[in-house]
């Protein structure tokens, strides 16, 4: 997993350090000394850099070894690379946070195209207008977006009340809550 071949090196303390990510290191290291002076079985996820310079992602299972006296001999354990599924679910996870995000620029791009037609701004105004209502009414962004599309497009009417709603709104965000 190092990228030694097997029986080549003798696994030390200093060569498995040498292995760990640096953000990793202090943290494997503090675990190491605490099995040294409590004697504790152990188990870690961390990273660590092989040979190559490839990063993986493991999770470490050990004890130590005491000798006939009771002395720490070593520690020992298993690793076992987990990366494949750590990627897999960091990129599920980017991806449905992706997909919130997007959701909630889509009803921010359709308020601000309400208020482009409506009031005849670009893009930008119409976004500062979004921002200031926001402020103005300390309610989010997103949420006064909502309301904004809810005024025009919830009751499917596209008269004069929709119209006045939507002036309102923007005139008075203090009110919105």
């Amino acid at each position: 997993m190092h990228g030694y071949e097997p029986r080549s090196v003798t696994p030390t303390t200093q060569l498995l350090l040498k292995h760990k990510h640096p953000d990793d290191k202090p943290s494997v290291a503090e675990l190491i000394e605490q099995v040294r002076r409590h004697g504790t079985a152990f188990s870690s996820r961390h990273r660590i850099v092989d040979t190559r310079g490839e990063t993986h992602v493991v999770v470490v299972v050990g004890d130590r070894f005491p000798g006939p006296d009771g002395r720490l001999l070593g520690i020992g354990g298993y690793y076992i690379d987990i990366t494949e599924q750590y990627d897999a679910d960091l990129q599920k996870h980017l991806s449905e946070a992706l997909l919130a995000v997007d959701s909630r620029r889509a009803v921010i791009n359709q308020a601000m195209g309400i208020l482009m037609l409506r009031y005849g701004i670009d893009s930008d105004a119409a976004f500062e207008r979004l921002v200031k209502m926001s402020q103005e009414s300390n309610v989010k962004l997103r949420n006064i977006a909502e309301l904004v599309v809810a005024e025009i497009a919830g009751n499917g009417d596209h008269d004069e009340d929709a119209a006045f709603r939507l002036d309102r709104l923007v005139r008075t965000p203090r009110e919105v809550r």
